[in-house]
């Protein structure tokens, strides 16, 4: 198979326009869907929930309402955790969503949002690692909480507060956590895209990989799921070093 096979055919300006003015009509369409979802997503009804319930930072237990700092908006990110691992062992997936979010808290907070991460992993562990990783956003446990508080890690979270009520407004996970990491976004404008084997293509372009791949590097930079591999940006952190394993222990919580 010639290289010519795996890249858009070549044609003058012209043709590129006609074809990029035809593929803008579905890009507007697209927004406008995204919008109109998005004008129902704030018409949700919220569950009222207990804010005084206690979580654990830097300052010992705090209650939950005051993650909210003040302000009635507050965006929760719940990054899984893996009990007694090192920095390399934990969550690549949560480590691209928590690395992404770190860049929005400033226009968050001007627009009234306050941002905050929990996890299940305990205080005395977590601690270090969010040093690691140059996080100063602000990090709590929620070990052994239940929702909405607590529960199952993976989500992206929106909260609202009413004076000393507070409300849980939305909740999404999976694939409905990609708005929130702009790599993703700015891969599916590549002629490769993600370079994930779910992806259409055209036939005889590269096959490509596992959803994920890209996610986890050595310290040459090349993708691994292996024990030498880092959560990608863990390799821009003073002080990351190669490892030889992931030094998973225990239960996934």
């Amino acid at each position: 198979m010639s290289t010519q096979d795996k890249r858009p055919p070549v044609v003058d300006r012209a043709t590129w326009q006609a074809a990029r003015d035809e593929l803008l009509v579905k890009e507007k369409a697209h927004t406008r869907a995204g919008d109109a979802l998005a004008a129902e997503r704030r018409r949700l009804p919220m569950v009222e929930f207990d804010g005084t319930i206690e979580v654990v930072g830097p300052d010992g237990p705090t209650p939950f309402i005051e993650l909210f700092q003040g302000r009635e908006e507050l965006m929760v990110y719940k990054h899984m955790w893996w009990d007694g691992a090192p920095h390399q062992g934990q969550c690549e997936g949560c480590t691209l969503a928590a690395w992404h979010l770190r860049q929005t808290e400033p226009y968050l907070n001007a627009r009234g949002v306050s941002l905050a991460f929990v996890t299940t992993g305990v205080w005395d562990e977590v601690a270090p690692f969010t040093e690691f990783m140059g996080y100063t956003e602000p990090w709590y446990s929620v070990r052994d909480l239940d929702e909405p508080i607590g529960g199952e890690m993976g989500h992206h979270t929106s909260y609202l507060r009413e004076g000393e009520r507070t409300f849980l407004t939305y909740s999404t996970t999976g694939r409905g956590s990609e708005v929130a990491s702009g790599t993703f976004a700015v891969l599916d404008m590549t002629p490769y895209g993600r370079g994930e084997t779910w992806q259409d293509k055209p036939e005889g372009w590269p096959e490509g990989e596992g959803p994920c791949w890209y996610w986890r590097v050595d310290s040459e930079g090349k993708p691994t799921w292996g024990g030498t591999g880092r959560p990608a940006p863990q390799w821009t952190r003073p002080g990351a070093t190669p490892e030889t394993e992931l030094g998973r222990k225990g239960d996934h919580h």
